[in-house]
């Protein structure tokens, strides 16, 4: 596995010339990093993430992943996370990928090898999990991302390979929940209908037993089953989601703490202002202005540092 990660790694160096790089796979997504950095909120979809330099925390509410190359990490529903990048220099940056995964795939997969069906009445697990990484998943990973210098091969080759590592990834410890999120009637695969519903009115005056009738359970199985599929629960997920929003909003949009809050739902600013602080630490307004400075200082120096590797070669 050792070469793997090597030559994982000089491929992800030579592809990912910034932060973030959606590549020609669709699916697959490259990121790097120089510096380590502040926890930083978002939503983790279904993925597989590996890391192949560097270290990574992610913090699920009170629920702390830590994993560098050794492990990899699979989300099967949609999470609001903060993470930070732990290890990184300009001479070692972080270097990572993930891959999208399909539920729909994932179940055309299962009738074909006929894997172990799912009860449908199997409690929820967690639907964010680490594994050990193994030649298993790092082979198929490292013909993909060889794909990327081959793009006359990626229609033909790819949906193999992809198919390749769902499955590795189904006989891995991640596989309870990519089986459940992909069996109609499982209690995950319902969880997960009603995590999309929240995401879509996250703004409106939240109707709990509306959330439940959606995942098509009692109120009380369905905070239990919500709980230990994010834990959290579904008021505690619909917050996480504003406050996340009302942030990007200040951010990238530079609109004032009382139009964010306004936004994504809040009547009371107070309420907005006490929320916000206890998840991000920060009063919105001031919150904001070092987000959009730290991010400044980021891209001056990412930009000094590419202008550098250019004059040097």
């Amino acid at each position: 596995m050792v070469g793997n990660l090597a030559e994982l790694q000089k491929l992800v160096l030579r592809h990912c010339a910034h932060s973030t790089v959606t590549t020609a796979i669709p699916e697959l997504t490259l990121y790097r990093a120089e510096v380590v950095s502040e926890p930083i909120p978002f939503v983790f979809e279904p993925r597989v993430y590996v890391i192949v330099q560097g270290k990574k925390q992610v913090m699920l509410r009170d629920r702390v992943f830590d994993y560098d190359d050794s492990h990899y990490l699979v989300t099967a529903v949609d999470l609001p996370v903060a993470g930070c990048i732990t290890q990184a220099t300009p001479e070692r940056p972080y270097l990572a990928l993930c891959l999208a995964l399909d539920p729909a795939l994932i179940a055309e997969l299962l009738l074909v090898v006929n894997d172990q069906q799912v009860d449908p009445n199997q409690a929820c697990i967690m639907g964010m999990g680490l594994s050990p990484l193994n030649s298993a998943i790092t082979e198929p990973l490292l013909r993909l991302m060889k794909l990327l210098d081959q793009p006359e091969d990626i229609p033909i080759l790819k949906p193999l390979i992809v198919r390749e590592l769902l499955y590795r990834l189904l006989q891995g410890d991640q596989g309870c929940a990519l089986r459940q999120i992909a069996t109609a009637g499982s209690n995950l695969s319902h969880i997960n209908r009603a995590i999309h519903w929240i995401a879509q009115h996250y703004a409106e005056p939240f109707d709990i037993g509306r959330a439940a009738r959606v995942a098509g359970m009692g109120l009380s199985t369905f905070h239990r089953h919500f709980r230990a599929a994010t834990n959290m629960s579904p008021l505690q997920y619909r917050t996480q989601l504003r406050l996340q929003e009302a942030r990007r909003r200040m951010v990238s949009e530079n609109v004032d703490a009382a139009e964010a809050a306004f936004a994504v739902g809040y009547e009371s600013p107070s309420q907005f202002s006490r929320e916000y602080r206890r998840m991000f630490g920060r009063p919105p307004a001031t919150d904001a202005l070092c987000v959009r400075a730290d991010q400044l200082l980021e891209r001056n120096g990412a930009r000094a540092l590419y202008a550098h590797q250019a004059h040097c070669a």
